[in-house]
């Protein structure tokens, strides 16, 4: 997208369409700015009220007499008190709806004071994506009209800037976890991996593959991925944005890049999302892109444990009993709890080969997180309040909201084993608390941090600025919080 900052009316650009702001009043919608040389537009209007401002309320009006722009559009913000962040994201993506509608890509846009341009920006280029690489191939119409030129009126552009570099490690993640599984595979995030080497002088890769898993003994990520024609891996990406500094900080995403459940073969109705699976691995590998892209000075070892937990003749079996890198012994009561073992052995290898300072693991992990707190909340489990306080005040900054749940000791019980050190799950009651038990089982004594996306990575319906179901939840959580670091 082309993006340009003007500091006045005078200075803007021909285009499309020229978007004005609006408050809701008390009694008629108030001007955002000096809109005086547009009044003759949009004061009748008003009056009629036809238009009161409210949040997402969009009035396009036309005016044969403007040069710069045919069309006008006003723009609701709701009240001026309540105007948050989140509430600028979604009016503005509300625009962008109503732009593709009328197939109109070239915007001047105002911006009022008391808003944030970089917020904004965040709103439109989110709803702005589409993933039609699978869709209208054969269509001689577009199917979706993208905004191609914004000129902003009154912003900073330096924020604007970062922000789009930001956002478009967000639809990366999108397009990995949107793409199908027979091509988002683990040869696939392999070739990521090592493009971003190539890209990106400050990271450096490390890949591990059947033969170096079984050398390192990382025997639950092979045992997830033995039914598989491809093989397993674990991708390990060390970022040094501050090469002076010892600290760092570990970043691990589930990276099933499909999940049939193994031989508890998942039931039609729960199958056909399964692609998803490895939405933790696409936010870690977007995460560590959106870090190199904005040059942050911190670091990270970004570890993405891949596998296809597919049917076989050598799928691994429930019942049997397998060896983590650990050496905890764990028997395996469901093949379908299989993101917590590939998970396990990428926790405990980070932690002895690399001994980073904190670890914040992302996963689709459990279907109860979402029975649980839907789709607006992510799961957390943490072993360290100061990290958690953290990564919730950085999601409550991006609104990708999280809530804390416990890790009470007393559900341990539900993981033991009569033939093992422990077994891979228990019930179905607090099913996301035992399967946060069950990492915590792996970590030593390092911070750690365990996000339970299940519910927020890949939604049931399109929803604000995710019109697609994949939303790349995660990297701008993970961004703020390595900023405030």
């Amino acid at each position: 997208m082309n993006i340009k900052v003007v500091d006045s009316f005078k200075k803007r650009e021909k285009a499309d369409l020229l978007v004005l702001p609006f408050w809701k009043g008390k009694k008629e919608a108030e001007a955002t700015g000096n809109f005086k040389e547009f009044e003759k537009t949009f004061l009748m209007p008003l009056k009629m009220e036809d238009f009161a401002g409210k949040e997402g309320e969009i009035l396009f009006l036309y005016d044969a007499k403007n040069s710069q722009e045919p069309r006008l559009a006003l723009l609701g913000l709701g009240e001026k008190k309540e105007c948050s962040h989140e509430i600028l994201r979604r009016s503005y993506a509300a625009l962008v709806r109503a732009c593709s509608g009328k197939k109109l890509t070239r915007l001047n846009i105002y911006v009022p004071q008391e808003a944030d341009g970089s917020v904004i920006l965040e709103g439109i280029l989110l709803a702005n994506y589409h993933y039609l690489k699978l869709k209208g191939i054969s269509l001689k119409e577009k199917p979706y009209f993208f905004i191609e030129s914004i000129s902003f009126i009154a912003a900073k552009e330096e924020s604007l800037k970062k922000t789009e570099k930001l956002i478009q490690s967000v639809n990366f993640a999108r397009d990995l976890v949107n793409g199908n599984a027979d091509h988002i595979h683990a040869d696939a995030l392999v070739k990521v991996a090592e493009d971003f080497t190539t890209a990106y002088p400050k990271v450096k890769a490390r890949i591990l593959r059947r033969k170096e898993l079984v050398k390192e003994k990382l025997g639950l990520l092979l045992a997830v991925g033995q039914g598989s024609t491809m093989e397993p891996a674990l991708i390990i990406l060390e970022y040094k944005g501050d090469p002076k500094s010892k600290k760092m900080t570990a970043l691990i995403g589930k990276g099933l890049t499909y999940d049939t459940g193994g031989l508890n073969l998942k039931p039609t109705g729960g199958i056909e999302t399964m692609k998803c699976d490895m939405a933790g691995a696409a936010a870690v590998l977007a995460t560590l892109q959106a870090a190199a892209e904005l040059g942050l000075k911190t670091n990270i070892i970004a570890v993405v444990a891949v596998a296809e937990n597919a049917i076989g003749p050598d799928s691994y079996k429930p019942g049997d009993v397998y060896i983590s890198h650990s050496g905890m012994t764990v028997e395996i009561s469901n093949t379908d709890a299989e993101g917590r073992l590939v998970l396990a052995d990428a926790i405990s290898y980070i932690q002895q080969h690399y001994q980073p300072d904190c670890i914040i693991d992302l996963a689709t992990l459990t279907g109860g997180i979402v029975v649980a707190l839907g789709e607006e909340l992510t799961g957390l489990f943490s072993n360290d309040d100061k990290l958690a306080n953290s990564l919730i005040q950085a999601g409550l900054n991006t609104h990708e909201r999280l809530w804390r749940l416990p890790l009470l000791p007393e559900y341990k019980d539900k993981l033991k084993s009569s033939i093992a050190d422990i077994k891979n799950a228990g019930s179905r009651m607090a099913s996301s608390a035992t399967a946060a038990l069950f990492l915590e089982q792996f970590v030593k004594k390092t911070s750690w941090a365990h996000l339970d996306i299940a519910g927020t990575a890949y939604l049931s319906d399109p929803k604000g600025y995710h019109q697609t179901p994949a939303t790349g939840v995660g990297v701008r959580l993970l961004i703020e919080f390595l900023q405030g670091q």
